[in-house]
């Protein structure tokens, strides 16, 4: 712990879930940390975030280490049922090639749909319970780096020192580029549109993924709200026909809306404004360079077919805790370049892995060419007819497989 208001052993700059996450994560570890954030959004904007985010099982069981979970899971929707279909929206019937039971271990649903306003605000209080200093509106300009340390230059002319930087700053971060870090990166030519839709009936926590010519269409299930039944939509479109979409009629939007929808929940109607964002494949070369650590999209940003993207960065999260503890305990250097490329290893080729197989996931199902659509129909009608198959899906959906940190399993690090 370092005595001047301006030294810090960590600062993370990124308020959003996964900056929020890694300060909590490492200041619950070691309370000698002296740890802050620093977010260029003004503040309070975090309270307009209308969306929500599909938890994995992992996930939760993080975010309960942390001491946040029991705040969150009132306003949770376990995700009960997952089924998978590929159909054009023309098709008077959709069968059903896919469907997964929702949990990894009995009462335990491999995932949760959780509002990103209640996560968000669950982890800012649990920061500010730790001592963890949020300084929002203000943006990091430059960094120096100096032996031992950073110096981290605010736009607004302060100064903060620090052994380690963490960057949280979104799929376009700034401080990978400061770094020098370049990357792997690419457009899809597809926009992904998130709304919530009011439906009459209940949707009994079953999530639905659609797969559409021009890419899936998901329904997750929402907590009831004040209007009723709720889900939340994340539907995949060329860019040029999501941008019409969204800055077009409502009654167009409605229109498309339900015939991708369908009338299974009886009649919908929109519960909040829709907006679009374009979809790419953004792969940092590294993940760390001297005294800095990338974590969540600023390291990766993947295409949202698999919904892991948020889960990914918790990962990330987890892993760079876990890392930094250790080497802290051991007296050693918390922001070496030795001790972070232990977090780098650890975490590239699972990140890489996931991103190509994306990649691939929507290459595959996002079109209409008639051989593909029988030879993608097939295989999804063999796993649903292998138990063994689909639990290794359902292990890879809930986060836990492969080398998984100890946060992600519940320990305490």
């Amino acid at each position: 712990m370092v005595d001047s208001k301006n030294s810090l052993d960590v600062l993370v700059a990124g308020a959003g879930y996964v900056g929020l996450a890694a300060a909590v994560s490492l200041k619950q570890a070691r309370p000698s940390l002296a740890v802050a954030v620093v977010d260029a959004a003004p503040a309070g904007v975090w309270q307009e975030d209308g969306r929500a985010s599909a938890i994995a099982a992992a996930a939760c069981r993080m975010l309960d280490q942390l001491g946040v979970w029991n705040e969150i899971a009132p306003e949770a929707q376990a995700i009960t049922e997952m089924i998978v279909t590929d159909s054009r929206t023309t098709d008077p019937v959709r069968p059903v090639f896919l469907t997964f039971d929702g949990e990894v271990a009995p009462g335990e649903p491999f995932a949760h749909m959780v509002a990103n306003k209640d996560l968000n605000g669950a982890l800012r209080r649990r920061a500010e319970q730790l001592g963890i200093g949020i300084i929002e509106g203000v943006a990091v300009s430059a960094f120096d780096i100096n032996g031992a340390g950073i110096t981290v230059h605010l736009a607004d002319g302060a100064t903060l020192k620090a052994r380690l930087l963490v960057a949280a700053d979104g799929v376009n971060s700034k401080l990978r580029d400061m770094a020098g870090i370049k990357t792997v990166k690419w457009e899809y030519g597809q926009s992904g549109i998130v709304c919530t839709v009011a439906h009459e009936r209940p949707h009994n926590g079953r999530a639905e993924e659609h797969f559409l010519p021009a890419g899936p269409f998901a329904t997750l299930p929402l907590k009831p709200g004040k209007d009723g039944n709720r889900s939340s939509i994340v539907w995949v479109e060329r860019t040029e026909d999501a941008q019409k979409l969204v800055d077009g009629d409502d009654l167009v939007f409605e229109h498309e809306l339900e015939l991708r929808f369908g009338l299974k929940l009886g009649e919908i109607h929109l519960a909040d404004k829709p907006r679009a964002w374009p979809l790419g494949l953004t792969l940092a070369r590294a993940f760390v360079a001297r005294r800095i650590a990338l974590v969540g999209d600023a390291a990766h940003g993947i295409h949202p077919i698999a919904g892991q993207g948020l889960n990914l960065g918790f990962k990330d999260v987890a892993a760079l805790a876990e890392v930094v503890v250790e080497a802290d305990r051991l007296g050693q250097d918390i922001g070496a370049l030795d001790v972070l490329e232990r977090y780098q290893q650890w975490r590239r080729f699972d990140t890489v892995q996931m991103g190509v197989t994306t990649d691939v996931l929507n290459r595959l199902f996002s079109n209409d060419i008639g051989p593909l659509r029988a030879v993608r129909d097939i295989g999804l009608g063999l796993v649903e007819r292998m138990p063994r198959l689909k639990d290794f899906f359902i292990r890879q959906a809930s986060g836990l497989s492969g080398d998984t940190p100890r946060l992600l399993k519940g320990e305490a690090i």
